[in-house]
């Protein structure tokens, strides 16, 4: 390993310090299901990990090895088996509207427009009224820089676009915390790279913690604060990289010398098995 990347190793982050107090508290975490057989399969865990507040964690591992799972964990979405998850202090139980979700794949209404879609949220849960739920709406699609499509229908929409919206939608409760699985994942390279750069802006102006799950390193190294990277099926805690690149990070960075060291450390984890690009 090159020497930059050793400079800012660390022995395990999953420890914060007393400057850095934990915002979610993830202990002894573990899901297991029922197979048809009636035996008992363990999918991910456990799982001890504190997360910062306002800190983009990426999170990398082989295909089934639990990513998804721990994101409907934190999400409430499905009951845990073993284990806690604390935030702020207090256990998740259940889906909260402090927490936002965004999926692979935006889930538009197609028969709603864009602005419409992301005031869905308000209208279900009936917490702001229309005008207060539209003005904030309209804000957040110019902040994810759709101000002038808010009256466009998802299939007038790129692929990017509408995954703009989905975020802006997820973002309609104003949540302290922004669960994203995969959710550029089926957009083509270059939309992609750009969509990078555009959720490390968002989350530097909305000051969210980000919780990011992705099957590409480059792109693990590239949003993150820092990287999990669980090992295969039952995913543990394989390791927890730091990642000390620029706050503001160009695409530039990715042909950078400590761009490499950091991806190739977190490529030899898998490199005998070939399970992530």
């Amino acid at each position: 390993m090159g020497s930059d990347a050793q400079k800012h190793e660390s022995a395990h982050p999953a420890t914060l310090g007393k400057d850095d107090p934990a915002f979610i508290q993830i202990d002894g975490l573990e899901k297991s299901y029922r197979s048809r057989d009636g035996g008992i399969v363990r999918a991910l865990g456990p799982v001890s990990i504190n997360i910062r507040k306002r800190e983009f964690l990426t999170v990398v591992g082989p295909s089934g090895c639990g990513k998804s799972t721990l994101l409907k964990l934190l999400a409430g979405l499905i009951e845990r088996s073993e284990g806690s998850i604390r935030m702020n202090g207090k256990e998740i139980q259940g889906p909260q509207l402090d927490i936002g979700v965004v999926f692979q794949s935006p889930v538009l209404l197609p028969w709603r427009t864009a602005i419409e879609n992301v005031t869905l949220p308000a209208e279900i849960h009936n917490t702001l009224d229309r005008k207060a739920s539209n003005d904030r709406g309209l804000a957040l699609l110019s902040m994810v820089g759709l101000s002038d499509f808010h009256g466009k229908y998802p299939n007038e929409l790129s692929g990017g676009m509408q995954q703009r919206v989905a975020i802006a939608r997820a973002l309609m409760h104003e949540p302290s915390t922004l669960l994203m699985d995969e959710p550029f994942g089926a957009l083509d390279a270059m939309t992609r790279e750009n969509m990078n750069v555009e959720i490390r802006r968002l989350w530097a102006e909305a000051g969210k913690t980000i919780i990011f799950v992705t099957h590409s390193i480059p792109e693990a190294v590239f949003l993150g604060t820092r990287v999990l990277v669980l090992s295969s099926r039952p995913g543990q805690v394989a390791e927890i990289v730091d990642v000390d690149l620029d706050k503001r990070r160009t695409l530039d960075i990715v042909t950078s010398d400590v761009f490499g060291n950091y991806t190739r450390r977190i490529r030899r984890h898998f490199n005998s098995n070939g399970a992530i690009e």
